[in-house]
């Protein structure tokens, strides 16, 4: 296929300039702008979850919890896990680059269903705005699992309206991860076959079969926890008949499947980064592919570890134990297959794969602390404890951003035809990564030790361990805003990128920059396996210069 070249002074035709109203972007249906619409709302959302997790910070950095009461304490961290999980870490990476990108990659015009794709978004601000009205009149205290019956029956708090916005933003979900799989299934180029798909592609296959089977779970328990708030009927509530442990194994048996809702995006977007830059095919395509898969399956039966203190037998504890170390399998066969693409490859450290080595730092570190918690004799003496927050911030929120900011750097350009100054994306990204490490590793050390999680005061001997980890975030917070100023700078002042300023491969990169509102201009077919970069050694000297004078020229 052919990509069309603009002439000197001539204003490409693209989906950024294809109508510039509040209206024409309300209500586009175009996959490309509601993925925009979804990075600025995303954003704010992370924003108001990133000053929530400072608060928590400031009030730990003494003992003696005075800056704010036990009970505020609880409003506000319920509050960070609520946005930060189910409006920043679960949407971000497929509502995000997967809107943008998996119409390109397929070669497809746009998603199977582009109203259901605009109706999602709708229902995901209208989730998180409600979500967001809760915190303002008061917040929500039960922290972000809702465990009844204190969620059910005895908290005074805005239980009912934050479920609300949850159930939204779930069925959001719902719809995105149905238009991924339709797309996928039916819209894909002549040629792409399914192992001819990029990585990426089989990464969001995976997540939107575990969207689509385990959010209904959740989003039905949490109606069941608001019903049995306003109406009292026994469910959950054992002093009204019901049982609370019902409520754990339905919560869990969606949201330990929904990490790999967050991280499995993020392994995606490393297996693009990393071969990019390495400049070889993907070691061992096909174990990359079906270890998506294989993580997607077996994370629906590990729900049971995170039950290993309520009772349940030690038959179930031990199979569910066994099936915890298992689902390691499929995570560490990325972790070497993607250490394996790097060897003997010709590796550039440009920014995106500054984020991609830290995002294997961190999630070698998160997934090695998880078999600990795996364990049912470790498990019991770590449950509940700090060492819990700093695994699961590892796992979730280190892998999810690492590769969310990996990826947003690697397509910024193809996204808004700009190129971001370099030196300063690797300045952020060495920051984040000393940042999120000075926060969270003193975490383990603090749960190693026996601090529980969710207490607002704790003996002296701990302060300095909490000193470290507020350092820590404030350096994080820093790090955070650096690439908000430098690809807004970009938008206007950054140089032109070109339609393929990294030299990569894909049917994303064979379009313009910007592209163009209906993707491509003719319908491109597909020749060759995935990540054929020894067919592309006219890229390497596009590859070798900045992208932008490349482009420029």
């Amino acid at each position: 296929m052919s990509v069309a070249v603009a002439k000197p002074g001539e204003v490409k035709h693209n989906y950024l300039n294809a109508g510039d109203t509040v209206r024409s972007w309300l209500l586009t249906t175009d996959h490309k702008r509601i993925a925009v619409l979804y990075l600025v709302s995303v954003t704010l959302f992370f924003a108001v979850g990133g000053l929530l997790a400072l608060l928590i910070r400031l009030e730990l950095l003494t003992p003696q919890g005075d800056l704010m009461t036990s009970e505020t304490y609880n409003r506000v961290f319920t509050m960070h896990g609520v946005v930060m999980i189910f409006l920043f870490l679960i949407p971000a990476i497929p509502a995000v680059l997967g809107n943008f990108l998996v119409p390109l990659m397929i070669g497809a015009r746009d998603l199977a269903f582009p109203r259901l794709n605009l109706a999602s978004w709708y229902v995901y601000m209208a989730g998180g705005l409600i979500a967001t009205w809760a915190m303002v009149n008061g917040g929500v205290d039960t922290g972000w699992t809702f465990y009844p019956p204190y969620s059910s029956s005895y908290s005074t708090s805005q239980v009912t309206l934050t479920i609300v916005g949850a159930f939204l933003v779930g069925f959001s979900s719902i719809f995105t991860g149905i238009n991924f799989i339709v797309t996928i299934h039916k819209m894909r180029a002549p040629g792409l076959t399914w192992f001819r798909l990029p990585l990426f592609i089989w990464a969001h296959y995976a997540t939107s079969v575990i969207i689509v089977l385990g959010t209904p779970v959740v989003a039905i328990t949490l109606l069941l926890v608001a019903v049995e708030r306003v109406f009292r009927l026994g469910i959950f509530d054992p002093a009204l008949g019901g049982d609370p442990i019902l409520f754990q194994h339905l919560f869990w048996f969606y949201s330990h499947p929904a990490v790999y809702i967050m991280i499995l995006p993020a392994m995606g977007v490393i297996s693009e980064v990393i071969a990019c830059f390495s400049r070889k095919r993907v070691f061992g395509y096909h174990f990359v592919a079906f270890s998506s898969v294989a993580i997607a399956v077996v994370g629906f039966l590990v729900w049971g570890h995170h039950m290993f203190t309520t009772g349940q037998s030690v038959y179930a504890g031990m199979v569910f134990s066994l099936l915890s170390f298992l689902v390691a399998v499929p995570s560490a066969v990325k972790v070497f297959n993607w250490t394996a693409t790097m060897y003997k490859g010709t590796i550039e450290f440009r920014a995106p794969m500054l984020y991609v080595m830290g995002f294997l730092g961190l999630f070698v570190i998160g997934g090695l602390t998880g078999l600990f918690l795996a364990s049912l004799a470790t498990d019991i003496h770590l449950q509940d404890t700090y060492f819990v927050v700093a695994h699961f911030h590892y796992i979730m929120v280190g892998g999810t951003i690492f590769g969310y900011l990996a990826g947003l750097h690697f397509w910024w350009p193809k996204m808004t035809g700009r190129m971001y100054p370099e030196g300063i994306a690797k300045l952020a990204a060495l920051i984040i990564f000393a940042g999120f490490n000075l926060t969270f590793f003193p975490q383990f050390v603090l749960g190693y030790l026996g601090m529980p999680r969710r207490y607002h005061w704790y003996p002296e001997e701990w302060q300095m361990l909490h000193v470290m980890s507020s350092a820590g975030a404030a350096l994080l917070g820093i790090g955070y805003i650096l690439p908000i100023f430098y690809l807004l700078w970009s938008l206007r002042n950054g140089a032109i990128a070109g339609p393929n300023p990294w030299g990569a491969t894909g049917l994303e990169w064979k379009t313009d920059s910007p592209p163009i509102t209906h993707n491509f201009e003719e319908t491109p077919i597909v020749t060759e396996e995935p990540y054929a970069y020894e067919n592309h050694h006219q890229h390497e000297e596009v590859a070798s210069g900045t992208g932008a004078s490349t482009a420029e020229a």
